[in-house]
């Protein structure tokens, strides 16, 4: 999880710098691709941590705008703040000391983990930037839409919602090929559908309540998708 941030990003990244802190160094200017960078925080990065332009409000981990708004306004470079976000994927807190569910190390790797941290470099801690009013700019459809029709629509639904609600960043889960750790492995669980959607709805522990940002058919997709896919 990103630690230590408020003021301290230059004496984050001049550390690495020095000790060559694993393979991971200080991030070139222009490397990552920023867009491909929020679609992978959303579907790894946004059920943990706070970040407005994400459209996320999860707490379990640091929230990222108040992060890095001080170090911003000191005039920290972006691709230093970039720096330290990469570094922090490679290289975090996975078990504090607070009790709370660590972040498990490179949870995206490579090329992805530089755009989420370019991602997260260029929004955190500046105000949110306008929205395309519909998808059709980039032809894809928003989370948890299908045009498919008949048989096989809801687990379609449910598929596309688990991966960009980011249940796997969380979940162990075959059929959606996750394989987090943070949470419950839902295929040893088996958990039956009236309890993912009491989960999903209210939340429990260090589990976030979507029922701000899933409507309860999406809820209901959800349920339908991991007890089918478990057998619960």
């Amino acid at each position: 999880m990103i630690r230590g941030l408020l003021g301290a990003c230059a004496v984050v990244v001049a550390g690495l710098a020095v000790s060559g802190c694993g393979t991971v160094g200080i991030s070139e200017a222009g490397s990552g691709d920023a867009r491909a960078g929020k679609q992978l925080f959303v579907e790894k990065c946004a059920v943990c941590h706070t970040l407005a332009d994400a459209g996320s409000q999860a707490q379990i981990g640091p929230n990222l705008d108040d992060a890095f708004l001080q170090s911003r306004a000191d005039g920290l470079g972006e691709t230093t703040i970039q720096s330290v976000v990469r570094a922090q994927i490679a290289y975090p807190v996975e078990d504090p000391p607070t009790g709370t569910p660590g972040m498990p190390a490179d949870i995206v790797k490579g090329e992805d983990a530089e755009s989420v941290a370019a991602y997260v470099a260029s929004v955190a801690g500046m105000p949110v930037r306008e929205q395309p009013a519909s998808t059709a700019e980039t032809g894809t459809e928003a989370p948890g839409t299908t045009t498919d029709a008949g048989e096989g629509k809801a687990e379609a639904d449910g598929a596309s919602i688990f991966a960009s609600a980011g249940c796997g960043s969380c979940h162990t889960l075959e059929a959606a090929g996750s394989s987090g750790t943070i949470g419950p492995d839902l295929d040893d669980s088996g958990p039956p559908r009236e309890l993912v959607i009491e989960r999903v709805t209210k939340g429990m522990g260090a589990m976030p309540s979507f029922s701000d940002s899933l409507s309860d058919e999406q809820i209901e997709a959800v349920a339908d998708y991991v007890a089918k896919s478990t057998g619960g």
